[in-house]
């Protein structure tokens, strides 16, 4: 990792210091301030969906130029509709319970002490993101719900989209009486901004990396402050022999198709030998209408019918992140046969079996280690949104403190609470 030069380095620990201060205001803030607070910034967003669009665009002709894949471009892409949609997520985030302050647990000790665990903001939450625009409200919107200072690298894709974004939230902010340090975006310093965050231990409380295997792998491995690891979305979905085939086609097409530049789509599929000829000639057919190109073992060649999109698989298909219309395709013996292959292969995000026998999907669901498992739903189901949640800042794949879609309870910790009546220890 390059050097961070002292300006950038200077430059964001000073942002991180304001930051740090300004969530103290937020520290007492009553949830209907907070709710008031995500409906203005949502009002504001929508007030300014022109200049948001305008500066859309220009990352989309900047990433067209640069051959930015279909599915980058689509994460990329900011329409009147999806600024709606971004703004509606505010308005759901503040139809939500606030966390703060709720009770964990509590206990009176038998000397009559009194003990309880709440939640608290973490103080200064710090996102690094690719080619997300959207991400950029998520993240403010579930910061500041949850009393957190955000600091926010978005990425040069997304760079014209972001300055805007941002520079509308911190408006709105100040408009309605809060400092606007609790949004900052250290964007024009790059990827020296990028890393000092990465350095900021005693000032970013927490980083949120999200965006491709390389950009988490490179937080994960040179952050010095916490990281809360987000992971890739290699996910599978298991067809077993029991399926109800015309369930699984719908379930398939739709985790694969729906949206192919998320996480939560589907990547690799596995068909249970017993059920292949039937499921896969038809689902091939499917795929192909769709667009999608099979990367298949011999097997799944083999039943494929003449005319559509396949190619032969290889070892690094079954690893891959396609983000597009590819998906990989494999005909299994078993269901251990497509246990090992899961736990071999799996990015740990979300898996899915389709099939009527219990006590294989009880098996599915005690022996995959992913943060989500679906019996006989689509993948694109692992969403903050979807799961009630509001919006996300990531989903998580790894084990401490947070995983699967981070809402807002993940955006707290906790701090004991003892009240006494002139007690000391003997």
């Amino acid at each position: 990792m390059d050097a961070t030069p002292l300006g950038a380095e200077q430059a964001v620990q000073d942002m991180a210091r304001r930051a740090k201060a300004a969530s103290r205001s937020l520290a007492t803030a009553t949830r209907a301030d907070k709710d008031a607070l995500l409906e203005a910034l949502a009002d504001a967003l929508f007030a300014d969906t022109g200049p948001i669009l305008a500066a859309n665009a220009q990352d989309l002709q900047r990433g067209r130029a640069e051959q930015m894949s279909p599915g980058l471009l689509d994460r990329l892409a900011l329409t009147e509709d999806r600024i709606g949609q971004i703004a509606a997520a505010l308005r759901e985030l503040a139809g939500l319970p606030d966390p703060v302050g709720e009770v964990v647990r509590g206990s009176t000790l038998p000397n009559g002490l009194q003990l309880r665990q709440v939640r608290v903001p973490m103080g200064v939450v710090a996102m690094i993101y690719e080619a997300r625009p959207n991400v950029t409200v998520d993240a403010a919107g579930l910061a500041l719900k949850s009393g957190n200072a955000v600091l926010l690298r978005g990425g040069s894709a997304a760079l014209s989209s972001n300055t805007v974004i941002v520079a509308t939230l911190r408006r709105a902010l100040e408009a309605q009486g809060w400092s606007p340090d609790l949004v900052q975006s250290v964007d024009a310093w790059g990827r020296e901004g990028g890393v000092a965050l990465m350095r900021a231990r005693g000032l970013v409380d927490v980083l949120v990396p999200r965006g491709g295997a390389n950009l988490i792998a490179t937080v994960v491995r040179e952050a010095v402050v916490p990281v809360i690891e987000t992971g890739v979305g290699n996910c599978h979905l298991y067809v077993d022999a029991s399926a109800d085939v015309a369930q699984a086609l719908e379930v398939m097409l739709n985790a694969k198709t729906q949206r192919v530049g998320v996480c939560n789509a589907l990547e690799t599929l596995l068909v249970h030998k017993e059920v292949a000829r039937d499921f896969l000639p038809r689902a091939v057919l499917a795929l192909a209408e769709a667009g999608v190109t099979v990367h298949g073992d011999p097997a799944t060649l083999a039943l494929a019918p003449p005319g559509t999109l396949t190619a032969p698989a290889t070892d690094e298909d079954w690893a891959a992140e396609y983000l597009s219309l590819d998906l990989a395709v494999r005909v299994v013996a078993d269901l251990d046969a497509a246990l090992e292959h899961i736990a071999t292969y799996s990015s740990g995000h979300t898996e899915a079996i389709c099939t009527t026998d219990l006590r294989a999907s009880q098996r599915f669901v005690a022996e995959v280690d992913s943060a989500a498992v679906m019996v006989n739903a689509s993948t694109r189901f692992t969403d903050g949104g979807q799961f009630g949640l509001g919006a996300e800042i990531g989903i998580s794949t790894q084990k401490l403190h947070a995983r699967g879609p981070m809402g807002l309870a993940e955006l707290t910790t906790t701090k004991w609470v003892v009240h006494g009546d002139g007690h000391v220890r003997s």
